[in-house]
């Protein structure tokens, strides 16, 4: 297993949310110089402490081992579901709904 890919994806997804590695380390109850550690790459995440991370992050396991899964071709969810994330539930109702109107377009235009 690649852990830097691995902790360079924690990493990002961490960025992404404008969280420091003090702040997501004290959400999972896990020391700021072991985050760091984590996110080099220079040591490994046992489930026990992965799974409480990809949910403060707002992703699934799957998406942070993604090149470590059998290949989908179809992560369009995952993708979703990471877009969703930080967003209120209006505008994840306006997305859906926008998401809907699209898909109609087409359907009736193919």
């Amino acid at each position: 297993m690649d852990y830097k890919l691995l902790g360079k994806r924690i990493r990002e997804e961490r960025l992404r949310l404008g969280k420091t590695q003090e702040s997501l380390a004290e959400e999972v109850n896990i020391s700021t110089a072991y985050l760091g550690q984590i996110e080099r790459g220079e040591r490994s995440v046992t489930l026990d402490k992965l799974i409480p991370l990809a949910n403060k992050l707002g992703v699934s396991v799957d998406f942070l081992l993604a090149e470590y899964l059998t290949p989908n071709n179809d992560n369009s969810l995952d993708l979703m579901r990471q877009l969703f994330s930080d967003k209120t539930a209006e505008e994840k109702e306006l997305a859906v709904n926008m998401v809907k109107l699209l898909f109609s377009y087409t359907e009736n235009r193919f």
